[in-house]
């Protein structure tokens, strides 16, 4: 059923939803409110869509990490990701 619905999303919104999932700072919440996946739903997707190994990998790292759930973080996090990961820069001049 969640997988069904996932493969339904225009590709660029089954992109963003792995991304967002793959991110530190994105929380569980953010994916749910944006697209209407769960935590568990959000599992199921990456177990689906990403090979064993980083898969087993992405869930030691987002098992319990304060940054992926907002009942966890500190009220001190007020945003989802890093500053300065969507600034564009400029290219290197050659």
């Amino acid at each position: 059923m969640v997988l069904e619905r996932f493969s339904q999303l225009p590709i660029d919104d089954q992109s963003r939803v792995i991304e967002m999932a793959w991110e530190d700072r994105t929380p569980f919440e953010a994916i749910d409110f944006q697209f209407g996946f769960t935590e568990k739903d959000v599992i199921q997707i990456m177990q689906c869509h990403l090979k064993i190994t980083s898969f087993r990998n992405w869930r030691r790292r987002v098992s319990g990490r304060a940054t992926k759930h907002l009942s966890l973080r500190s009220p001190d996090v007020l945003r989802g990701y890093c500053k300065t990961q969507y600034k564009i820069r400029k290219a290197k001049k050659k």
